[in-house]
């Protein structure tokens, strides 16, 4: 599933569209302090008010958003598992009635409630539905000249937390006094769901159900405990650990040291092979690629025995595959932050050939290539000259 699928599903959550079809909301309220099921409830999604739905479609919509390996995550389904919830989720898709899609999805409650405390009340939000991915200049586009579409049934889960209502004075315009505002009804927080997954997975248009798409409420930051315990997915890395890991194994074949232009180059032959990358799934980096890649980089003494023997003490798998984007900063932004003591910096990574760590008089210093004089504070420094030619002997 790529970034693509992703956008023409989350396209879709919008109030009056034909392409969708949400039939039915399931809501689940479970208590902090128990961590019991308080209420829940179900109801077609049509008989809502309007601002219910649009709230709810804003919800989904989050649930939907950010970067693949950052905040969602395609999961594969482990096999075998015991109270497999590939197998729960898929009969509860299939479900003729109202009440056998509601007990599997309790089913995945209990789950999400064992051996877990949660640290304020939490609303899971189920829904199931269908969507229409129109197929591009099909020949058998209908007289509307709307091309023919393929339906995709699906259940979407968002984790909502709920946060106290606000203490607040209030002035009575009938009464002409002022009153406290006395509300104890918990809110609900649909702006920013804490978790949530998409059954089954997309991929060109087609559904996986091999695959869920899970969405993590921090980028970077899995919740374990969902990934495997809930959805009983097998383990994966985020994109931050895919780098590290990457740094770690570039250590062991270069040494802990490595100069700026050296690395500068890595990004850009790391940069290049994404961009000449002609397939729409992104792609990957095996020991051999980033053997290739450190060569082209001008780092010396690399073979495949010392990139094998990096993969298997820092990953324990020789044959692991990085995923190109997650091991470069973001070219589009000031992504490489340079910490020191007296300041910190931030450039992109087409600009880091332009900083070097140089010795001054026995001091280290860093230096910044500019191409204009500096300004600081209104004031236009003078340059300072810190290298002289020595004088010729004799």
């Amino acid at each position: 599933m790529n970034k693509k699928d992703i956008a023409n599903i989350r396209k879709q959550f919008k109030l009056d569209n034909d392409l969708l079809n949400i039939s039915e909301i399931f809501n689940v309220y479970i208590m902090k302090e128990s961590s019991d099921i308080y209420h829940h409830e179900t109801m077609p999604f049509e008989l809502l008010e309007e601002e219910q739905k649009e709230l709810f479609m804003n919800n989904f919509k989050k649930v939907l958003t950010g970067q693949l390996d950052e905040k969602l995550f395609e999961l594969k389904f482990q096999q075998d598992s015991e109270q497999s919830s590939q197998l729960i989720l898929h009969q509860g898709l299939l479900g003729q009635s109202t009440e056998e899609w509601t007990n599997q999805m309790l089913k995945l409650v209990e789950k999400m409630l064992k051996d877990k405390q949660y640290e304020m009340d939490i609303v899971v939000t189920f829904i199931r539905g269908e969507y229409r991915i129109p197929t591009k200049g099909n020949a058998e586009a209908d007289e509307s000249g709307r091309d023919k579409v393929y339906a995709n049934p699906f259940i979407l889960c968002s984790m909502n937390k709920t946060q106290d209502p606000k203490k607040e004075l209030l002035f009575d315009y009938i009464e002409k006094e002022f009153k406290y505002n006395i509300v104890v009804d918990p809110i609900i927080n649909l702006k920013a769901p804490i978790s949530g997954f998409l059954f089954p997975s997309v991929t060109d248009g087609a559904s996986d159900v091999n695959h869920v798409l899970y969405s993590t409420g921090k980028a970077n930051e899995l919740d374990y405990h969902f990934v495997e315990d809930v959805l009983g997915a097998e383990e994966v890395m985020t994109a931050q650990e895919d780098k590290v890991v990457f740094e770690e194994v570039v250590k062991k074949v270069t040494g802990d040291q490595i100069n700026t232009s050296t690395l500068s180059n890595v990004y850009e032959e790391i940069n290049r092979v994404i961009e000449d990358h002609e397939e729409e799934e992104p792609p990957t980096l095996d020991y051999k690629d980033v053997g290739n890649v450190l060569k082209s980089s001008g780092v010396k003494e690399v073979d495949e025995e010392k990139l094998e023997s990096a993969f298997k003490t820092v990953i324990d798998d020789e044959k692991y595959e990085f995923k190109a984007k997650n091991v470069v900063p973001k070219s589009n932004s000031k992504s490489i932050k340079i910490q020191t003591k007296v300041a910190d910096v931030s450039i992109s990574p087409q600009d880091l050939k332009y900083v070097r760590q140089v010795q001054v008089n026995g001091k280290v210093c860093l230096m910044l290539e500019v191409e204009e004089n500096t300004v600081i504070e209104g004031f236009e420094m003078i340059p300072e000259v810190l290298f002289s030619k020595a004088d010729d002997e004799g």
